[in-house]
C-alpha cells in the first residue's frame, strides 16, 4: 500500500481523472453515419481526400493511409528499400513498434540513447554510434536508416541528424505517432525526412479509430508504400509485388477527416493544459523533473511526462504512481522498458549496450492527464494530488 493510503484521508478526487480521452463530437458520428448509408465502406474515396488534406496539413507532396502506425512504419521501410542485411537505428526508449518493423523487414536494429530533456533521439548518440560503426567498415554495403521519434509531442532535434543522414547516406523516416501538428524550426513533423509515419489510435492527438498515414515528397516511395499496402498490386488483380492488406478504410478516414478539422485547436488545448502545470507545479523541482519545450521547437504535448528524482523523493516510481491514482488521478508509464531490455532484444544480444539515459528514464517518467477534455477543475484537482503525493513523499 502506498504511504497515503495507510495514512488514511479523504482523496483529492472520488471520480478518477482519466489518462485519455478521444474527444468525438456529433460531426464524427454525423461523417461515419454518411459513409454506412453509402455502401462504400473499404478504401474509397474518403480515404483519398483524407490522404489529400493530410499531406497539406504536414506539408508534403504525398500521404499513403494505413491500418495503424506500425503498418505505415513497416511500409515506409520497405517502400524505401530496407530489407534484409540493412541497418535500422532507433532510440530505445520508445513504443516497441519503431523497433520491432526493421525486424520484421529483416534488418539489423542498433539502438542508440535519448536526450533527457526532450526523451527524442540524442543525435550525439547517433553520432558516436555511425563513427563506431564506420571505424568497424559495418556500414557499407547495406543501406542504413535511422528512425527519430518525435516523442510525448516534442519534435526531436533533425537539423544534426539531418547532417548526420547526408554525411552517412541514411535514409530519414521519422516516427511522428505521438506528434500530429508539432513543429521543427517552423516546419511540421512528418516533412522533415525522407517520410514521416503517424498513428492515429485513439489516444493520439487525433483519431481515425485505428489508423495510421506515410508522409512524403518521394514520389516513388509513396507509390511503392501504396501498392504494398494493397497486396502489391498496381492494377486491379496485377500483383506485381509481396505486400499487405493495410489499408484504411473509408469509415476511418471520415473520422479523420473531422478530427483534422479542428486538430489545432485540441491541440492548444493540450499546450494551455501542459501551461498550467508548469506554471503550478513548477516549485516542486527538484523532487519532480517538469516537460522542456525547446526554443527550436512546438511541442504538442500528447503526454504530460513527468521524471521523480529518486533521490529527492522516498518511494519509487510506481508507489508514487499508485499513491496519485489513490488521489483520484490516472497516470501512465510510457515506458518502464528500454527497448534493448526487452526480452525480445535479449534474446538477440541487445543486452551489451549501454544507454544510461534511456534506462534512467524508464525507472522513472510517469505521465499525467494533459488531453484536451479536462476542465479547469480536473487541472486544479491534478495538481493538489500531485503536490499531496510529492509532500508526502519529500525526503
Amino acid at each position: 500500500m502506498s504511504r497515503l493510503a495507510i495514512e488514511g484521508g479523504k482523496p483529492v478526487r472520488e471520480e478518477r481523472i482519466p489518462i485519455a480521452q478521444p474527444v468525438i463530437g456529433d460531426e464524427e458520428i454525423r461523417a461515419v453515419e454518411e459513409v454506412l448509408r453509402s455502401g462504400q465502406l473499404a478504401q474509397g474515396p474518403r480515404v483519398e481526400e483524407f490522404e489529400r488534406r493530410f499531406a497539406e496539413y504536414v506539408g508534403t507532396e504525398h500521404c499513403v493511409a494505413t491500418s495503424s502506425g506500425t503498418t505505415a512504419l513497416q511500409l515506409a521501410l520497405e517502400a524505401a528499400g530496407i530489407g534484409a542485411g540493412d541497418l535500422v537505428i532507433v532510440p530505445s526508449f520508445t513504443f516497441i513498434a519503431t523497433a520491432n518493423v526493421a525486424l520484421h523487414a529483416g534488418a539489423e536494429v542498433a539502438f542508440v540513447d535519448i536526450d533527457l530533456e526532450t526523451y527524442c533521439l540524442d543525435p550525439a548518440s547517433l553520432e558516436e554510434l555511425l563513427r563506431s560503426l564506420e571505424r568497424e567498415r559495418r556500414l557499407t554495403p547495406r543501406r542504413v536508416a535511422v528512425i527519430p521519434v518525435h516523442l510525448y509531442g516534442h519534435p526531436a532535434d533533425m537539423r544534426p541528424i539531418l547532417e548526420l543522414a547526408e554525411e552517412y547516406d541514411l535514409l530519414v523516416i521519422e516516427d511522428a505517432a505521438q506528434a500530429h501538428g508539432a513543429e521543427y524550426r517552423g516546419d511540421r513533423v512528418g516533412a522533415l525526412g525522407d517520410a514521416g509515419c503517424f498513428s492515429f489510435y485513439p489516444t493520439k492527438n487525433m483519431t481515425t479509430g485505428e489508423g495510421g498515414a506515410i508522409t512524403t515528397d518521394d514520389e516513388d516511395l509513396a507509390e511503392a508504400a501504396a501498392m504494398l499496402r494493397s497486396h502489391g498490386e498496381r492494377e486491379r488483380y496485377d500483383h506485381v509485388e509481396l505486400g499487405y492488406n493495410y489499408r484504411m478504410t473509408d469509415i476511418a478516414a471520415a473520422i479523420g477527416l473531422e478530427q483534422l478539422k479542428r486538430l489545432d485547436e485540441l491541440n492548444r488545448r493540450r499546450r494551455k493544459n501542459a501551461r498550467f502545470y508548469i506554471r503550478e507545479l513548477s516549485d516542486l523541482e527538484p523532487e519532480i523533473r517538469l516537460p522542456r519545450e525547446r526554443s527550436w521547437a512546438k511541442h504538442v504535448y500528447h503526454q504530460f511526462t513527468i521524471r521523480l528524482d529518486p533521490d529527492a523523493l522516498e518511494c519509487t516510481r510506481d508507489e508514487f504512481a499508485e499513491a496519485l491514482r489513490a488521489e483520484g488521478v490516472d497516470c501512465a508509464v510510457h515506458y518502464p522498458r528500454p527497448l534493448h531490455r526487452q526480452p525480445v532484444y535479449l534474446k538477440r544480444g541487445y543486452h551489451t549496450a549501454s544507454l544510461p539515459n534511456s534506462e534512467l528514464a524508464a525507472r522513472t517518467v510517469l505521465s499525467i492527464p494533459v488531453h484536451p477534455g479536462l476542465s479547469r477543475e480536473d487541472l486544479e484537482d491534478v495538481v493538489r494530488a500531485v503536490e499531496k503525493v510529492v509532500t508526502a513523499y519529500s525526503s
